[in-house]
C-alpha cells in the first residue's frame, strides 16, 4: 500500500461533499468545523469546486463529486483532503472514479460512514486512507474539539512513527445531536454519558495484520462492486466495522454479517473490531451476540473481538489508516499500529 504524505502545518487541506450537500444547508455548522480543524491543526482548509453547492444539486450530479476529488488529488497545492460530512450515495460515483488518478497522487483522504465507499476505491487504487471524523461530524464539536479526539487525529496524520498506542476514551461518549440549525449551539458542550471500556469477547495472544473495514451499513452496499476488496486483502487482516446512525437493528446485522460471510471474507480475517453502536448502552449487548452468533455458525469461536471501540458514529473518535499494519494483543488488551501510516 502507498502512504501518503504526513500533514504538517500551514498544509491546504480540501473539503470535499462525496456524498450529502450538509454544507449548503447549514453553512454556519460547516464553517465552524473548518475554523475548528484549522486552529487545531494550523492548517488551511479550502472547498473543492462542488464542495458548498446546493444540496439537491449536488444529489443529481455524482459525476460532480467524483470530479471533484479528482480534481483535488492532482492539485499539487493541496496536501490532503477532509470529507464535510457523509450520507447515503457516494456509491454513484464509482462509474466516474480513475484509480490511476488515486493511486499517482497520494493524499491523506479523511472521513468516516458513507465515505466508506471512497476508502474502498482507495483500497482498489492501493492507498492508504484514513477512518476518522469530517468537518461536520467530528471537527465540528459542538463547544470545540474533545481532547481524544484531536490527539488520535495528531497521533496518525501528523506525527509519523513506527508504532502508535491506540488508547481507550475515558473521557465519556455522546450521540446527541449537533444541533445544526441552532446559532447558539456552541455555547453548549453536548452532553457526555460514561464510559464503561471497550469489551474483549474472544481470543487469545497476539495477531498481527492489516487493518480494512468501515461502515457496515455502506460495506453491505458495495458488496460486490468494483472496489470490493480481493481475498488477498481479507486474509488475516483486522476487519474493522460499525453501524450508522440509522440503527439497524441486531437483527438486520445478523443479515448484513451472513452476506459478508457469504463473500468468504469473514473466514479469511484474522481479528474483528467493532464500534460502539449508535443507540443507547442497553442494546449493546444484543449486537454483541448477533456478531458472536455469526462467528459461531462459521466456527470462529476462537477469533479475537473487541466491541463497544471508540470509532464510528459516536463521539468522540479515533482515526484509524486502513491499509496499515497492526497488532491485537488480548493478553495485556491492547492495540498498536506498527508501521508509521504516512511518510514525512
Amino acid at each position: 500500500m502507498i502512504k501518503p504524505r504526513t500533514l504538517r502545518p500551514g498544509d491546504r487541506v480540501a473539503a470535499i461533499s462525496l456524498s450529502r450537500g450538509w454544507p449548503s444547508v447549514f453553512p454556519r455548522a460547516y464553517q465552524d468545523g473548518k475554523r475548528q480543524f484549522q486552529e487545531a491543526f494550523g492548517i488551511e482548509v479550502v472547498e473543492s469546486r462542488h464542495a458548498l453547492a446546493d444540496i439537491d444539486w449536488l444529489a443529481t450530479h455524482p459525476e460532480a463529486r467524483a470530479a471533484d476529488l479528482m480534481e483535488v488529488l492532482q492539485d499539487p497545492t493541496i496536501q490532503g483532503i477532509v470529507s464535510t460530512i457523509g450520507g447515503d450515495d457516494s456509491i454513484r460515483m464509482l462509474p466516474f472514479l480513475d484509480y490511476s488518478v488515486i493511486r499517482g497522487n497520494p493524499k491523506i483522504f479523511l472521513g468516516y460512514s458513507d465515505s466508506t465507499v471512497t476508502h474502498f476505491a482507495f483500497m482498489k487504487a492501493g492507498v492508504i486512507s484514513f477512518y476518522g471524523p469530517s468537518l461536520m461530524a467530528g471537527f465540528d464539536e459542538n463547544g470545540g474539539l474533545t481532547p481524544y479526539m484531536v490527539e488520535s487525529v495528531r497521533q496518525v496524520l501528523f506525527t509519523p512513527s513506527p508504532s502508535v498506542l491506540i488508547s481507550p476514551n475515558s473521557d465519556g461518549w455522546t450521540i446527541e445531536s449537533w444541533e445544526w440549525a441552532n446559532e447558539e449551539r456552541n455555547a453548549t458542550r453536548r452532553e457526555l454519558r460514561p464510559c464503561s471500556g471497550w469489551k474483549w469477547l474472544q481470543g487469545r495472544g497476539q495477531h498481527r495484520g492489516r487493518l480494512i473495514g468501515g461502515c457496515l451499513d455502506v460495506m453491505d452496499w458495495v458488496r460486490g462492486t468494483m472496489v470490493w476488496p480481493s481475498p488477498a486483502q481479507w486474509r488475516n487482516s483486522i476487519l474493522f466495522m460499525e453501524t450508522s446512525e440509522d440503527q439497524p437493528s441486531p437483527k438486520s446485522v445478523t443479515y448484513m454479517l451472513r452476506s459478508l460471510a457469504a463473500t468468504g471474507a469473514l473466514s479469511e480475517v484474522g481479528a474483528i473490531l467493532y464500534g460502539r453502536p449508535y443507540g443507547e448502552e442497553t442494546s449493546f449487548q444484543a449486537y454483541d451476540d448477533a456478531l458472536l452468533g455469526v462467528l459461531a455458525e462459521l466456527g470462529l469461536t476462537s477469533l479475537p473481538v473487541i466491541t463497544r471501540m471508540d470509532f464510528g458514529h459516536t463521539d468522540p473518535k479515533f482515526t484509524l489508516p486502513i491499509g496499515v499494519a497492526a497488532e491485537i494483543d488480548c493478553d495485556v488488551r491492547q492495540i498498536r499500529l506498527l508501521e508509521s501510516p504516512t511518510v514525512w
